[in-house]
Order: C-alpha cells, then sequence, then structure tokens
C-alpha cells in the first residue's frame, strides 16, 4: 500500500526529535484497552522496537508500506498479532497498537508550530495502512491457531489404547469426516508398528453416522493393518449405520465384525490363544 509523498522531509525529525515522548504516550495509550494483560516492560519493548523499526523506515524516504524499508516494521507487526492471537486477544486490541501511535504523534505534531498539514496526512495515512496491515496478520495468525487447535482435538479425540497384550483399539465417538478417518489410519498403523500388535480394534459404537467415502477409508485401514500382519475388527456397528452400509451397496467383504467392543476383544483374545472362561459368583 502506497502513501503519496508531499511536502514531509520534516517528519523523520520530528519522530527522531520527540522519540522518547513518543513511545512514552504510546505506551500509556496502548495498555489502557489492554487492561493489565501485558506487563509494562513488555509493551515498552515491543513498542519501541516498533517504533525504532519504522522510525528507519520513514528515514529512508519511503512511503509504501510494501516496500522493503518496511520489511522489519511488517516482521515485528507480524510477531506482535501471533502474540496477541494466541493470548486471546481481539482484533480492535491488537491493532489499537498501531493506531494509539496516531494519536501519540497527531499530539505531538499539535505543539510543534513548525509542523503543518502534510506532515499530519501522511503520518495518518502511513499508521492507517500498518494498522489495516496488522488487521490482516491478525487474521492469518488467528487462522493458524484454530487450525493447531483442530489438529490437537483431532489427535485427543482420536485415542489407540491398548486393551491386552497384542491388541489394540481405536474407540471413536461423535462425527467421522475423511480428515478424521485419515488421522485414524495414520495412528493406528504407526501404533502396530510401535507395540507389533497382532489385532486391531476399530469401534464405532459412538459414531452417529457413516457415509460411502468414511466406510471406504475404515475399509482402507483394516486392509492396510493386515498388510502389516495385524488382524482388524470392525465394532459397534449400529442397526441404523448397518442398514445404511447396506443401502448404499457397500462390502466388508472378509473384514470381522462384531456388535460390540467386548465382542470384538473376546474374538481377539480366542484368536491369540487365550481362553476366557466366565466366572460364577455366589457361595
Amino acid at each position: 500500500m502506497t502513501v503519496a509523498a508531499g511536502r514531509d522531509d520534516g517528519i523523520s525529525g520530528l519522530l527522531r526529535s520527540s522519540a522518547r515522548s513518543l513511545t512514552e504516550r504510546w505506551v500509556e495509550l496502548t495498555a489502557a484497552p489492554l487492561r493489565g494483560r501485558v506487563s509494562r516492560a513488555e509493551l515498552e519493548r515491543e513498542l519501541g522496537e516498533l517504533f525504532e523499526a519504522f522510525l528507519a523506515a520513514v528515514e529512508t524516504g519511503s512511503r509504501d508500506v510494501d516496500d522493503e524499508a518496511y520489511a522489519e516494521v511488517r516482521a515485528l507487526l507480524s510477531e506482535l498479532s501471533r502474540r496477541r492471537a494466541r493470548a486471546g486477544f481481539t482484533p480492535t486490541e491488537t491493532a489499537t497498537g498501531v493506531f494509539s501511535l496516531k494519536r501519540a504523534v497527531f499530539e505531538v505534531i499539535e505543539g510543534d508550530e513548525g509542523a503543518g498539514i502534510a506532515e499530519l496526512v501522511t503520518v495518518s495515512q502511513l499508521l492507517d495502512a500498518l494498522g489495516l496491515w496488522t488487521f490482516e496478520a491478525y487474521a492469518k495468525a488467528r487462522e493458524e491457531v484454530i487450525d493447531e487447535q483442530a489438529a490437537q482435538l483431532l489427535e485427543l479425540t482420536t485415542p489407540v489404547v491398548k486393551l491386552w497384550d497384542g491388541v489394540l483399539a481405536v474407540p471413536l465417538v461423535g462425527t467421522l469426516d475423511s480428515g478424521r478417518t485419515q488421522v485414524v489410519m495414520e495412528k493406528l498403523l504407526e501404533s502396530l508398528v510401535n507395540t507389533g500388535a497382532e489385532h486391531a480394534i476399530i469401534d464405532i459404537t459412538g459414531v452417529l453416522a457413516v457415509d460411502t467415502q468414511v466406510a471406504q477409508y475404515l475399509l482402507k485401514t483394516a486392509t492396510a493393518a493386515r498388510l502389516m500382519g495385524a488382524e482388524c475388527t470392525i465394532s459397534g456397528i449400529r442397526p441404523h449405520i448397518a442398514q445404511t452400509i447396506v443401502e448404499l451397496g457397500i462390502e466388508f467383504g472378509d473384514i470381522t465384525t462384531k456388535a460390540s467392543l467386548a465382542d470384538a476383544l473376546l474374538h481377539a483374545l480366542r484368536r491369540s490363544g487365550v481362553d476366557v472362561v466366565r466366572g460364577r459368583t455366589g457361595r
């Protein structure tokens, strides 16, 4: 974004001569809406670095915030936006840091008889452009945070647990989509490699619905496990899901299916040569 250069030769000199008072006032104006969630020492460090970078860019004579002269300013704003996004600040609270500098500069310019309208307009346009850039940087950083949180949540909701020596299970709850079933496949196969387990159970008792794509992923997972020397059993197929699978014409072939996780575990134990005997209670 380019800002037209006019009669603004005095801008850099004005900013340099008032650097200390400007940064102090900037810190005060920025700290107010943050309500103590960022320490004053941290603000002084952040804004001090940002002011020096901004002043150095202005002194080059460039008035284009996309220019190489403003690269350090953009980098600092990007890092600031990322920290604010991760800390839960709003985009308004984040961009206030830039717009507060404009107010501080206006106060200095108003008290300087040598400053004119050209300086006021140029600084205003520059800081407006950087403020908009900060909004964009915040939005991008926030999207990254959301993506990371979604990935972490997916990991937490797709556990691989050891039920018995050589028997692993993946209990699934909620809605399955292609992305999540892909994670199921990757985590299960990785666990088979790490543990050397010979039996794997995918339990979908808590799954609300299964479509063609999800069913195909489950079949692929079972096939991949078999290729690695492990037998894969799918358990917990609800009546309405079974009906949907039949209507979709999906064939599970020779892949073992069981009504419940308990039945699947019993099957795996027997296949492993373990005899399971029901104990008798009472005297």
